[in-house]
């Protein structure tokens, strides 16, 4: 009924406190209660993060069939620095908001269109290589961005609070770097229900490669100098920023429609078509007369 009631409404279902708690950055400050409405977003009361998406279509290299990993790279990092600034100058509904933002300074980077980027690539959503390919794309934005914060902080020192919760912070950033390295069961720290071991082996080379040597530098300078900020990323619904960006499926979510129909809020609706059909069909070996 739960399950149920969370997907008929397209809201936040159970909260499974424990898990999230153990990879809590800044468990210090007090306990992660709750998230925001559109359930991307665990973190402390009175936190806020800004958010920026990636557009994963703009990454890919439809000749070589796969993602464009120093690109998306580059990308995952001038965005960091850009949302790093934009804590600086964003405004916040109220002073305890901007307290806590400004002392954390979490942040919100994140990716839209898997599902049109594994259509492209003629993987099932629900399969075991489209959960590999996403869990390799999660970690190697995450540890591109932790590597940022870290080199960010050895030029303008760590965030506020990050030193009465570095012992906390440097273990979930351990963590993280075994997950990606596809760790046994036994090297996971503190925790109580592990990590899917990620298949490593079903993602694109490239990507695992790049992911496991950001992290170890995210790791190795965060020892050293910390970090700029308590969190990096998340994945948004990306709803209606999706549609400004050109993104034929929203956040991480697959097509649940290839034509469908979105209500305007003056009046009437607009039609809305999946532009990656005729080269996912062709993929999969269609033809054009098919």
């Amino acid at each position: 009924q739960l399950c149920y009631a969370a997907w008929n409404c397209a809201d936040p279902g159970v909260m499974f406190s424990g898990t999230i708690n153990e990879w809590h950055t800044c468990p210090v400050n007090g306990p992660i209660r709750s998230s925001n409405p559109c359930s991307e977003f665990f973190f402390l009361d009175d936190s806020a993060c800004n958010l920026a998406s990636i557009n994963l279509k703009k990454f890919f290299d439809e000749e070589k069939g796969e993602l464009k990993t120093k690109e998306f790279m580059h990308a995952a990092r001038l965005l960091t620095i850009v949302l790093e600034i934009s804590v600086l100058m964003a405004q916040f509904p109220s002073k305890a908001i901007a307290e806590v933002t400004y002392k954390t300074r979490s942040l919100g980077l994140g990716y839209a269109n898997i599902g049109s980027l594994l259509m492209l690539l003629g993987k099932p959503y629900d399969s075991s290589d489209g959960r590999a390919l996403a869990a390799g794309i999660t970690s190697l934005l995450t540890g591109v961005a932790y590597q940022t914060s870290a080199e960010m902080a050895e030029k303008f020192g760590a965030f506020q609070d990050y030193g009465q919760n570095k012992d906390s912070m440097l273990k979930v950033i351990r963590n993280h770097k075994r997950a990606a390295d596809s760790a046994e069961d036994s090297e996971y720290e503190d925790l109580t229900i592990l990590p899917k071991k990620f298949e490593a082996e079903k993602c694109q080379a490239d990507i695992v490669e790049e992911s496991r040597k950001a992290w170890e530098i995210a790791l190795k300078k965060g020892e050293e100098f910390g970090f700029r900020n308590a969190q990096v990323s998340l994945l948004a619904p990306t709803g209606t920023i999706g549609l400004l960006m050109d993104c034929d499926t929203t956040g991480l979510e697959p097509d649940f429609a290839l034509v469908k129909f979105k209500k305007l809020a003056g009046g009437g609706y607009f039609k809305i078509v999946n532009h990656s059909i005729p080269s996912a069909l062709k993929k999969l070996g269609y033809s054009q007369e098919h």
